[in-house]
């Protein structure tokens, strides 16, 4: 009865997705401006900018306080799979070395065999189950990020009255670019933006139960 290949392939494709989504929680390193100073632009009404998606979802705080959240899930949900994992792997061993010295008679080599099988199942089920968590999170982030970039460049693109603001590079909002002038590049300007929309609505969720306290 030797399980070892199938528990530690489940082992690795859930740290195979755990390394996804810390390789993509990596900070990027770049310009930011503070949030609350305005970022130059000399672009003007009517204009077609553009901004870098890879700079913006890097520097974006809310993004960034988001990918920390879901990086401690997914280390926890690791640690836990592989804690159940290498148990089971030492059970499986451990009897597969008395099968080998010949020290279990038939009856209770089928009874150990058949317990590990029914061990194995639940620990196959238990680590499917959290990979799909781990998707999910992920997947839910990603949404996040996209939703408030996006909401936030259309009111951009609205206030400064440009004819179209495009997204370089990136996986959310993609769109190629193959040439574009360094005086249409908004990117400074919209991680500005969202930054500072991001510590309003921060300052208002924390001053919601003060204000709810005083009414009570």
């Amino acid at each position: 009865m030797k399980q070892t290949p199938l528990i530690l392939s489940i082992i690795s494709l859930v740290a195979v997705v755990a390394l996804g989504i810390l390789h993509f929680t990596s900070n990027g390193s770049g310009k930011n401006t503070p949030a609350g100073e305005a970022a130059e632009t000399s672009a003007q009404p009517g204009a077609i900018v553009w901004f870098d998606l890879d700079r913006v979802t890097n520097e974006y705080d809310m993004a960034n306080d988001l990918r920390t959240v879901v990086e401690t899930k997914v280390q926890s949900i690791s640690e836990e799979v592989n804690r159940r994992g290498n148990k089971l792997q030492n059970d499986v061993n451990k009897f597969q070395s008395d099968l080998d010295k010949g020290l279990l008679v038939r009856s209770v080599a089928e009874q150990r065999s058949q317990k590990l099988q029914e061990q194995q199942n639940n620990f196959n089920n238990f680590a499917a189950q959290k990979q799909q968590e781990i998707n999910e999170e992920q997947q839910v982030m990603l949404n996040q990020i996209a939703d408030a970039i996006n909401t936030y460049v259309q009111k951009f693109s609205e206030e400064n009255e440009y004819a179209m603001v495009i997204a370089t590079q990136g996986g959310i909002l993609s769109i190629p670019v193959v040439s574009a002038s360094p005086e249409l590049d908004v990117t400074d300007a919209i991680i500005n933006g969202l930054n500072a929309e991001y510590v309003k609505s921060k300052g208002k969720a924390s001053s919601e139960p003060a204000e709810d306290a005083k009414t009570g």
